[in-house]
């Protein structure tokens, strides 16, 4: 609304406040309604005490500062409807209709078909007499509802080298008054942009594009658009078609390629948009093997794999947009690494030597587990026979300076003790009173009665039927020793024949 219209508005709601005898006119401040609606514009007199006379009620459109006649009402003259009102515009009441009005205290008028163009401030006029005029006035404001289209900016979007942003999607909400707001909803990373242009007719038309760098990836993602006017929502979404170049990948070579594997093959996949029309297969520095057969995508390797069969492989891949592509590297080795002999892609002969090989890796192991146990036999015979407490019998006393000139032993006590459970040599623990051990070069009395006494090992199987471990023996003087026994450094004596096995 101008200000020159706001300033009508005041002027004419000050001109037409009651007056002292209380005639006055009623209307509504403020009426709206769409492009092609229907809407009411109300006028009421209210008439005072002494009445006066209604001559004549005449509705003006205010444009500019400038009256325009709409329609009069005279009892006298009847009604006028003038153009370009004279199709849209009729007063609503019955007995103002009538080729001679019989009241016209109501004139409200309705207008139907409403166009952008009747928007503008109304004044509803009452002639009287004596009084003279009444006025008052409605402001109408004429909203436009606005067209809403959604578009791809191209039926196909080239994904092309170098990448660039371009616009690939279009909403637009055309001649709206007031304007319409627009957002996108998406998952993708792009950028909206928005214009808007005031129409001659005072709608305006809100564009927004949807930028983005088109790839494989923004392929039939979704793109929606949501355009608000008022309290209407109108959502619309489209669905991208990006054309690419192939993305290839070779598929087929697990690195368990070993001689004599057999039904081994390479597959080229391409993604690609529109589809790849062409497919070329090439060995790096060096030519295909001669036992190879190409169908569509797809290496066949004929016979038992070779060391022929390794190398670089690539697949170049031809759709409209371009070619891209994809290799492998094969290496071919003697035998399966970590094989599955169930796997039916082994041969059998690869099953044969896998179990002879575990056999022969068995083989050694048992033979070095009986090796193992042999020395450790040897070692203990060894043990057993020359010098190990557990078997030889020790004579002490005499038998010291008899067998081998050294000098007379200390005394020993009567007891004997034997560490528990002990596969190590079981020597004699002394077992002295308050004063210990008695001194190395202490004097002894070779013919004290404990010297007299002498005393033996026994083997801890012979003494597991007894139920102590220290054990006195009385025994008669000590026994000879014959030229086929040998006395030991310890005190104790063998047979020859024992001595040198």
């Amino acid at each position: 609304m101008t200000m020159l219209a706001t300033f009508w508005i005041v002027l004419l709601v000050a001109l037409n406040a009651p007056a002292g005898n209380g005639q006055s006119v009623q209307t509504d401040p403020i009426k709206s309604g769409f492009v092609g609606d229907t809407v009411e514009l109300r006028c009421v007199f209210i008439n005072g005490k002494p009445p006066v006379k209604i001559s004549q009620v005449t509705w003006q459109k205010l444009i500019n500062g400038t009256k325009q006649n709409v329609a009069t009402a005279n009892p006298d003259l009847g009604v006028s409807v003038l153009p370009p009102f004279k199709d849209r515009v009729s007063f609503k009441h019955p007995a103002v209709r009538q080729r001679s009005p019989s009241t016209l205290e109501d004139t409200t008028i309705v207008f139907s078909n409403l166009r952008l163009s009747d928007e503008a401030a109304y004044i509803c006029e009452y002639t009287t007499f004596p009084a003279g005029n009444r006025e008052n006035m409605v402001n109408l404001t004429v909203f436009a509802r606005p067209v809403t289209q959604m578009t791809l900016t191209s039926s196909t979007i080239v994904a092309r080298t170098p990448q660039r942003k371009i616009p690939v999607a279009s909403c637009m909400s055309a001649n709206g008054k007031p304007p319409s707001v627009i957002k996108w909803d998406t998952t993708l990373n792009g950028e909206p942009t928005f214009q808007e242009t005031r129409n001659p007719n005072g709608t305006v038309t809100v564009h927004s594009n949807y930028t983005l760098l088109p790839s494989r990836e923004t392929h039939r993602q979704k793109l929606t658009c949501i355009v608000t006017y008022h309290t209407d929502r109108f959502i619309d979404s489209v669905i991208l078609n990006v054309q690419y170049e192939p993305e290839v990948k070779i598929e087929g070579f697990d690195g368990n390629w070993f001689l004599n594997r057999e039904d081994v093959k390479l597959t080229c996949n391409a993604d690609a948009n529109p589809a790849v029309t062409v497919y070329q297969w090439k060995l790096l520095n060096g030519s295909l093997p001669n036992n190879i057969e190409i169908k569509n995508n797809t290496l066949f390797f004929k016979g038992p794999v070779t060391y022929e069969f390794g190398g670089t492989y690539v697949c170049d891949a031809t759709n409209s947009i371009g070619t891209r592509s994809g290799l492998v590297e094969v290496n071919v080795t003697e035998f399966p690494n970590s094989p599955r002999f169930d796997d039916p892609d082994i041969p059998k002969a690869v099953h044969s030597s896998g179990a002879a090989i575990g056999g022969a890796v068995g083989g050694v192991v048992l033979l070095v587990a009986a090796i193992a146990l042999l020395v450790f036999f040897l070692r203990r015979r060894q043990r057993t026979f020359k010098g190990d407490y557990s078997t030889k019998k020790h004579v002490f006393g005499n038998g010291y300076s008899k067998a081998g000139g050294m000098p007379a032993h200390p005394p020993m006590p009567k007891n004997l003790q034997y560490p528990d459970d002990s596969d190590d040599e079981k020597k004699p623990t002394q077992i002295s009173g308050p004063g210990g051990f008695e001194s190395a070069d202490q004097d002894f009395d070779g013919n004290s009665e404990d010297l007299k006494r002498p005393y033996f090992t026994v083997d801890e199987g012979e003494s597991r039927d007894y139920d102590e471990r220290t054990l006195p023996f009385q025994y008669d003087p000590e026994p000879e020793i014959t030229d086929d026994m040998v006395s030991q450094n310890d005190g104790s004596v063998i047979s020859k024949k024992e001595w040198y096995v």
